[in-house]
């Protein structure tokens, strides 16, 4: 199969390279699932973008800045933040359901969220990214040059390397990918001129996560593979608030909770305590401090009172307030028994966003010729150590039009034949059991060892572990056939074994990596960048 752009991944990312190169080229869209699968129709709160003329670009980078604890790219920053009317209005253009706002310059409604200056948060009520998802699906289905792939999935990146094996030699560069085809098991070969890695983040690899299934770091450890470095893996954010119901699976109750005038409580559980707000006494900006404050403040909390969860309450708001702003969380909290027009809402932190990722430009280049990244899977230098709220679906839009525009800008590139995938030496698993147990061993031991409060030692006993599973999962991958279970497990591992690299690297406690052994933060912010051997 041959295309001029191989995009993997379905998310706003991928979805807009693939629709700002539609008109010139033809492209595939590889998603392992649906389209909709992915995290981008989880978003709740917005998109942050300088749309009120009491705001300023000067503002929103500056906000970014602090949020990122003096590790942000500021030239990088500077660029997203100054592209991001544009990318509104573009979605605007394509019929996105924004929440309007008569009264506001640009006709829609602005929140704001924590470590915002401003109200800069333009949303679809609490659902963003399922009405960004759902208004560029159709797009993207309906236009004749893009050949969607769902239910398929991304092996590993096939560069030049693959050739020079057969005696052709090449200047490094990727030149297509392998797909296996979830439902017949066909594993195919894809040509491309152009590769893009938009598979999203790693939550996953966390026993907790507000993060869907799909969010395995496939395209981090693809690109680890294929020699592309990685910076900042250790800063991985967790969500202060996901909703704790035994029946409720990564259920995000959105930041703009809080910036609507949420307040975060003791619960009853907390005895005389009890209804006590403790975030004014962790920070002055009580709950409209950054996540990573936050999140640390509700796990500190919960230690010291043997807590299974807080409560974040809003019922001081009218019904109607709720309903308009609200209208998924209190739906689904409605139908777990929690009134919240008059209950607080239970939560606790958990995985929640990928800070770092493939190191790339501003065009999305990574350091292989020929691919590319954009999204949550990238480290661009927005981020820094620790994102800013609603900053995310931004990168995505900004980044994967700057993309974009640099492929359609390249010449043709003439790719040669490509090796067709030999599984002629494997067999069919006999025993399943053992990647089942080996997930359930990983996540549970990377919330335990390297969650949202570490020390050198539980860093040390993750990666001896993350070692014995790596030579159990590389054996089992050489002998037996691939399974979309065995990929993800594979990749997984390769992250948390990125993460724990990093984290161990990083001789201070900076953002979202806090070290018990390092808890003070070093005069020069720098970042922690892992190269392929």
């Amino acid at each position: 199969m041959k295309f001029d752009v191989a995009i993997i991944g379905s998310g706003l990312a991928g979805l807009s390279v693939a629709l700002h190169l539609a008109e010139t080229r033809k492209v595939a869209v590889i998603s392992k699932r649906t389209l909709l699968d992915g995290a981008s129709s989880w978003a709740q709160g917005g998109i942050a973008a300088v749309l009120d003329s009491n705001d300023s670009v000067d503002d929103h980078v500056q906000d970014t800045l602090v949020a990122g604890g003096g590790l942000c790219d500021e030239a990088a920053t500077r660029f997203i933040v100054e592209n991001g009317r544009a990318a509104i209005e573009w979605l605007i253009a394509q019929g996105v359901p924004f929440t309007p706002d008569a009264t506001a310059e640009l006709g829609f409604h602005l929140t704001r969220e924590g470590g915002h200056s401003q109200r800069r948060i333009i949303h679809a009520a609490d659902a963003t990214g399922h009405a960004v998802q759902v208004t560029l699906e159709q797009k993207v289905r309906n236009h004749p040059n893009i050949t969607l792939m769902e239910h398929h999935y991304a092996i590993d990146v096939i560069t030049s390397d693959a050739l020079e094996s057969k005696g052709k030699k090449s200047s490094p560069r990727c030149l297509g990918v392998y797909v296996q085809d979830v439902k017949s098991g066909k594993v195919l070969t894809i040509s491309a001129e152009h590769t893009v890695l938009a598979t999203g983040g790693a939550g996953k690899v966390y026993l907790y996560t507000t993060n869907p299934d799909t969010a395995t770091g496939d395209g981090i450890a693809m690109a680890w593979r294929a020699g592309c470095r990685i910076a900042n893996m250790e800063f991985i954010q967790f969500h202060p608030t996901c909703l704790y119901h035994p029946y409720a699976k990564s259920f995000l109750i959105t930041e703009a909770v809080r910036g609507e005038g949420g307040v975060l409580k003791l619960p009853q559980s907390a005895g005389k305590h009890a209804g006590k707000r403790f975030m004014p006494s962790h920070d002055e900006r009580a709950e409209l401090a950054p996540r990573d404050i936050v999140a640390r403040a509700i796990d500190a909390e919960m230690k010291k009172r043997g807590l299974d969860y807080v409560d974040l309450d809003i019922s001081d708001k009218s019904p109607a307030f709720l309903k308009e702003h609200f209208p998924t969380i209190m739906a689904r909290c409605l139908e777990l028994g929690i009134d919240i027009t008059t209950q607080p809402i239970p939560v606790v932190p958990a995985a929640h966003y990928t800070c770092g990722g493939i190191i790339t430009d501003l065009s999305g280049r990574t350091d292989l010729p020929g691919l590319y990244a954009v999204g949550e899977a990238t480290c661009t230098g927005l981020h820094g150590a620790n994102r800013l709220a609603s900053n995310s679906l931004l990168e995505c839009l900004v980044l994967g039009r700057a993309a974009a525009h640099y492929i359609a800008e390249q010449p043709k590139q003439k790719v040669p034949a490509l090796p067709a995938w030999d599984e002629s030496r494997v067999t069919d698993a006999d025993e399943e059991v053992i990647i089942a147990n080996n997930w359930e061993e990983l996540r549970r031991f990377m919330w335990n060892y390297v969650g949202i409060v570490r020390t050198t030692k539980r860093l040390q006993r993750a990666q001896h572990r993350i070692r014995l599973l790596k030579e159990e999962i590389d054996e089992y991958y050489a002998n037996f056939r691939i399974t979309p279970d065995l990929l993800e497990l594979r990749n997984l591992v390769e992250v948390a074994s990125l993460i724990v690299n990093s984290a161990l690297s990083r001789r201070e406690s900076r953002g979202l990596h806090y070290s018990r052994d390092y808890p003070e933060t070093l005069p020069k912010a720098l970042p922690s960048v892992l190269s392929p051997d």
